[in-house]
């Protein structure tokens, strides 16, 4: 009879780590199938909010623009958007949304609206032409080419041109060419 100390081992139970197997070229695929299917998982369970892209949503600046959008927007946390050069914060039906690559506005067409944010110290100058409906608030960039979008849904509470300011640096990626104000 063995001792207490001594266990018999019969191969199924335990493997010292002197035993283990190496992961061949082929146990690496599984698990590497097997992590990207658990971020599948979990990555579906975040909404994709359609966002209709742009006329000119291939333009680079439009590329660098949703690169640097930030993680929040107006208190809400980023979700995927469905198109290219776009982007979204909150919920269906009721995400702030910005898409680059837009028509730009004449000034006469809607009201020219000028927003100053300090960016990285310095005061910059922000030409929005706004409208609005019982949907909520549309803002279009003026004097920047390719123009930006962003639409503020009524459902959302505070101050609609407060995701503005926390899109400035963003849309500060593309440079003024003109002014409405």
């Amino acid at each position: 009879m063995p001792s207490p100390h001594v266990r018999a081992h019969n191969g199924s139970a335990h493997t010292s780590p002197a035993r283990r197997r190496p992961l061949t070229r082929s146990r690496r695929a599984a698990l590497a199938l097997l992590v990207a299917a658990v971020g599948s998982a979990v990555a579906g369970c975040t909404p994709t909010i359609n966002v209709t892209a742009g006329e000119d949503a291939g333009n680079p600046l439009c590329a660098r623009t949703v690169l640097m959008v930030p993680a929040e927007v107006g208190g809400l946390p980023k979700v995927k958007a469905s198109s290219q050069a776009t982007a979204a914060w909150g919920e269906p039906g009721a995400a702030i949304t910005l898409r680059c690559g837009v028509s730009q506005p004449a000034v006469g067409v809607g009201n020219c609206q000028e927003i100053v944010v300090p960016i990285s110290g310095v005061d910059t100058a922000f030409d929005w032409i706004t409208s609005s409906d019982e949907k909520g608030w549309t803002f279009t960039t003026y004097g920047r080419e390719p123009a930006v979008s962003v639409q503020v849904p009524a459902a959302i509470s505070g101050q609609p041109t407060a995701a503005l300011v926390d899109l400035a640096s963003a849309v500060n990626e593309i440079p003024v060419t003109k002014r409405c104000v």
